[in-house]
């Protein structure tokens, strides 16, 4: 017994010291990621979702064949897109007109409105509404 604690005890004495010892190589801490970055990480990636998706319909691969342009060609150059270029498609994406011309919704407000007002009976302009 007594031999095996002479065995024992220098090495639980050295792995507690090697324990408690600093590492001459730790890992570098990495550069911190800040809150508006992965934002942005996480709205490109959805915006890109987004443009897929658009492209998926059938309507448009439609317009796309129509015009001679290989869908193979556009999914690889939607691919290639940089995080930039991703932005400013969903920008003209998000600003142009979904399916009517902005003048005829103009118009049909208008109309509106001013119906609404002649049978309140603020307004006379339209006859039929006495």
């Amino acid at each position: 017994m007594k031999r095996l604690f002479r065995i024992l005890n220098p090495l639980l004495i050295l792995s507690l010291m090697m324990g408690t010892m600093p590492l001459a190589v730790q890992a570098q801490p990495s550069q911190l990621v800040s809150t508006q970055s992965a934002l942005d990480a996480v709205q490109i990636d959805a915006e890109r979702e987004r443009i897929g998706h658009l492209l998926a319909r059938a309507d448009v691969r439609e317009q796309l064949v129509n015009h001679g342009v290989e869908l193979n060609e556009v999914e690889a150059r939607v691919a290639a897109l940089s995080d930039r270029e991703v932005q400013q498609m969903a920008e003209q994406l998000d600003n142009m007109p979904a399916g009517a011309n902005g003048v005829v919704g103009a118009l049909l407000t208008v109309f509106i409105i001013l119906l609404v007002t002649d049978l309140l009976g603020l307004t006379h302009v339209f006859p039929f509404t006495r």
